[in-house]
């Protein structure tokens, strides 16, 4: 039987772009309403709700687990701009469910 959660949250970012794979500690920790049965298999779908800054808030997720996952922005290269990460408050909404 599927299960699915959904959610929002507002977040930014004030530090530099992170490109060392694994290194977590800039990411911030959401927690599911209802830990999904043990053993499932979990996916997680993000998408930037708002506008609020000119730069592309590309988004990292790590640690998908039934319990919850972790997030952050890393901004998107892109037009001849260097990003260096840092990105204004968005809202971002999450689609959580089992496969």
């Amino acid at each position: 039987m599927s299960m699915t959660q959904s959610g929002k949250l507002t977040m930014d970012s004030s530090h530099s772009t992170e490109t060392q794979g694994g290194k977590t500690d800039t990411f911030n920790q959401v927690t599911f309403p209802t830990p999904f049965p043990a053993g499932s298999d979990v996916v997680v779908q993000v998408t930037v709700q708002t506008f609020n800054g000119p730069e592309t808030p590309g988004v990292r997720l790590h640690d998908v687990t039934r319990t919850g996952f972790k997030i952050r922005f890393n901004e998107i290269l892109g037009g001849g701009v260097s990003a260096d990460g840092k990105h204004v408050t968005e809202t971002v909404g999450w689609t959580a469910y089992t496969v």
